[in-house]
C-alpha cells in the first residue's frame, strides 16, 4: 500500500470514529493537517496572521461539515477545498484593496515557487538568466496579473503560487485535468502578452 493510500485509509478511520461520536478523532485530524493547510494558505496570502485565521476557520468549517461528509473525495481533498475557498475569498479581498503589491505571483522570487522567468516573459528574450528579479519585476507581474481574467488569474495562483498538482486543481475547480492544462497554457500566454510591452 502506498503512503498516499495509507494516509487516505487512516483519514477514513478517523472520519468514521468522529461520526461515531469520538471527538478526539478530530483532534488527530487537526494534528495531521494543520501544518500542511497553514503552509498552503500562507503561500497564497503571504501574511502569517491571515494564514492562521484562515487555517482556524477551515478546521472550524470542517468540524461543522464532517457529519455530512460522504467520502466521495478523500478527506484531505475536501479539507484543502475548504481552505482554498476561504483563502481565495481573503486573497481577492486583498487584491481589490491593493493591500500587498509585493506578492510574488509567477516570478520565482522565493524558494517555494517552481515557475521560471522563461514561463512568463516574452518568448523572444534569449537569456532570462540575465534579467534581475527585483521588486520592479514583481510589480510588473502584479500589474500583468491584474489585467488577466478571473479564471486565468485564479488558475495561475493555484498552480504557481500554491504549487498544486493538475489533479488537485481539477478537484478544487471541478474541471478536467485536460481543461486545467489548457487553461494554464492560455493564462501564461495571456500574461506573457500583457508583460511584453514592459520588456521591449
Amino acid at each position: 500500500m502506498s503512503a498516499k493510500a495509507q494516509e487516505v485509509a487512516l483519514d477514513r478511520l478517523l472520519v468514521d470514529r468522529f461520526k461515531g461520536g469520538d471527538q478526539s478523532a478530530f483532534d488527530e485530524m487537526v494534528t495531521r493537517y494543520w501544518d500542511r493547510i497553514y503552509s498552503m494558505v500562507h503561500q497564497l496570502l503571504r501574511n502569517p496572521q491571515d494564514a492562521e485565521e484562515v487555517t482556524q476557520d477551515a478546521f472550524i468549517r470542517a468540524h461543522r461539515g464532517l457529519a455530512n461528509f460522504r467520502g466521495d473525495a478523500a478527506f484531505s481533498t475536501w479539507l484543502y477545498q475548504i481552505a482554498t475557498n476561504l483563502a481565495r475569498n481573503r486573497y481577492w479581498y486583498w487584491w481589490r484593496r491593493k493591500r500587498d503589491r509585493s506578492i510574488s505571483f509567477d516570478a520565482p522570487v522565493s524558494a517555494d515557487n517552481d515557475l521560471t522567468l522563461a514561463d512568463v516573459i516574452p518568448a523572444e528574450i534569449e537569456s532570462p538568466d540575465d534579467i534581475t528579479v527585483n521588486e520592479e519585476f514583481v510589480n510588473r507581474i502584479a500589474r500583468g496579473m491584474e489585467k488577466l481574467s478571473n479564471k486565468h488569474r485564479e488558475i495561475l495562483v493555484l498552480r504557481n503560487v500554491k504549487n498544486l498538482s493538475y489533479e488537485e486543481i481539477s478537484a478544487i475547480l471541478g474541471i478536467s485535468v485536460g481543461t486545467v492544462k489548457s487553461r494554464i497554457a492560455r493564462a501564461r500566454e495571456s500574461l506573457r502578452s500583457k508583460l511584453g510591452e514592459d520588456f521591449k
